[in-house]
């Protein structure tokens, strides 16, 4: 008997049961801490409080910011049609640059150090808030998931492109076919069947060489590098009288040297979708800090930072969307959402200050995670698809005088939206 006494405590849980006891109890009473609505002393705060001068600027904000959003956004998209703003045009490559140091700064500045700022802040629990990087963990998770997110979205809509196109083809080849039964035309490939596959007169690439004129089936243009490392490159297209022409439309003779097509507009189309997603999560951030303020000494250097932070993200943003080459509607909503996002902010601030409490360990934490998040998205995104896919193309290796001005142009629009941190 005596091992079976002395078995029983071992297989008796009551020690077990009391220490998850303990441990679940612990959790609780942190998540109730942090999860608290009670606000922290904010004297220097109170001390410029004014309610009917900070409703005031609430409003001119609310103009203001959307002034200067709508007009940074539509710049790119309306100047499509003017030669100077072209989205190739080395002008708006500068102005790109600028905004991409814009965006870079508004990360690393601006939301990543208020995120880590919320999140270490004296009012919530040190268990375990303070025993945890959490900023940057957050900013870390975001920036690898919108890598996950932008190498995804682009092979979806590279795929769905092949099968647009696959099913063109098809559809061109059962046209072809039915043309040759009425007219007596045999299709090369029933002509090459017997010679492994090719006609006389077709070349490596697929394209048929008529009379000095190359014929494609599957588009209009190829890529021919010219001069010296393809540093001579320039687009040419030859009209039907074999004059050179501009118009993007004629079906004739490209020579293209930046790789686009479709390709290359499916990421654009994925690269503006994510950019706007990081733009408006903080966006909205900003916009419900700024209208549950009642401190006219916080909300007046806001206003400015805002309209010079919103306006050059417009732009950056704009670009994308131009160069994604959306419907109309498509581009409209995407602008507009954009546009209003900071002042629906600021308006929703306005209208829940009565009763929600910024300074309450509930909306630092909340607060906290979004601004980290938003600074991973925005960090990648002018690192990779804006800096990256500009600075370190071929356009860009070959032209001193664009690296000069873009690089000037970044470290200017990085330097400026840093300063800013002085007063906003």
């Amino acid at each position: 008997m005596s091992f079976f006494e002395n078995l029983f405590p071992v297989l008796c849980f009551d020690n077990l049961r009391g220490k998850f006891n303990m441990l679940s109890e612990a959790i609780r009473r942190h998540l109730s801490e942090s999860m608290s609505n009670s606000s922290c002393t904010t004297t220097e705060i109170e001390a410029c409080r004014d309610d009917a001068a900070a409703l005031t600027l609430k409003v001119v904000a609310i103009g203001a910011i959307l002034v200067a959003g709508v007009a940074g956004v539509a710049i790119p998209l309306l100047g499509r049609r003017r030669r100077f703003l072209l989205t190739d045009s080395n002008l708006f490559v500068a102005a790109k640059a600028f905004a991409a140091g814009v965006i870079l700064a508004t990360g690393f500045v601006h939301m990543l150090p208020d995120g880590s700022e919320n999140l270490t802040d004296s009012c919530l629990p040190e268990y375990p808030w303070s025993k945890f990087p959490f900023s940057g963990f957050f900013a870390m998770l975001a920036a690898l998931l919108t890598l996950v997110a932008d190498f995804v979205g682009t092979q979806i809509y590279e795929r769905r492109q092949e099968r647009v196109a696959r099913s063109k083809d098809d559809t061109g080849r059962v046209g072809l076919i039915d043309s040759a039964e009425q007219t007596g035309i045999v299709p090369a490939e029933q002509v090459g069947a017997g010679t492994g596959g090719k006609v006389f007169g077709e070349e490596e690439g697929g394209g048929m060489h008529i009379v000095g004129i190359h014929a494609h089936a599957a588009h209009h243009g190829h890529n021919h590098p010219h001069g010296q490392n393809g540093c001579e490159a320039h687009v040419i297209n030859v009209c039907s009288d074999g004059q050179e022409c501009d118009d993007e439309n004629d079906h004739g003779h490209g020579h293209s040297h930046g790789g686009g097509g479709e390709n290359g507009r499916g990421r654009h189309v994925v690269v503006s979708q994510v950019l706007e997603l990081g733009i408006i999560s903080h966006s909205v951030i900003i916009g419900l800090s700024l209208g549950v303020s009642n401190s006219p000494c916080t909300i007046r250097p806001l206003i400015a930072a805002l309209c010079f932070h919103q306006f050059f993200e417009g732009f950056a943003l704009g670009g994308c969307i131009s160069q994604a080459q959306f419907k109309t509607l498509s581009t409209a909503l995407m602008a507009c959402f954009f546009a209003i996002t900071t002042p629906a902010g600021i308006a929703v601030g306005i209208g829940v200050a009565s009763f929600y409490n910024p300074n309450s360990p509930r909306a630092l934490i909340i607060e906290g995670i979004l601004d980290c998040l938003s600074a991973g998205i925005l960090i990648y995104m002018s690192l990779v698809d804006l800096i990256a896919a500009d600075f370190l193309s071929k356009r860009m290796s070959c032209n001193v005088r664009l690296q000069i001005v873009s690089y000037f142009a970044l470290f200017l629009g990085a330097m400026l939206m840093s300063l800013l941190a002085i007063w906003a």
